[in-house]
């Protein structure tokens, strides 16, 4: 876990800035010694973001099947995504 003073992010964005871009983590930013906000790489930033959706949607489905929605095998879903790529 990275932290800093909310001083070094006013007087040492770029050094901050190259930290976030080269440890791709988060960084804690306080104030007064208390937490105050978080500055992160975009990069870092939409990666995480793009964990968190895929997270999102595989609980989904899996909630669906506890549900007992219907459900496709390996085989039903890849016959499925042939059709659809073949109307392309």
């Amino acid at each position: 876990m990275i932290i800093k003073p909310s001083a070094a992010l006013r007087n040492s964005y770029s050094q901050i800035s190259d930290l976030a871009r080269e440890s791709e983590e988060p960084i804690f930013i306080t104030v007064n010694g208390e937490g105050d906000g978080v500055y992160m790489n975009m990069y870092a930033f939409e990666k995480r973001e793009e964990i968190l959706n895929l997270r999102e949607k595989v609980l989904q489905a899996e909630e669906e099947r506890i549900r007992g929605e219907k459900t496709l095998s390996v085989s039903e879903a890849r016959k499925l995504l042939r059709e659809r790529m073949n109307d392309l």
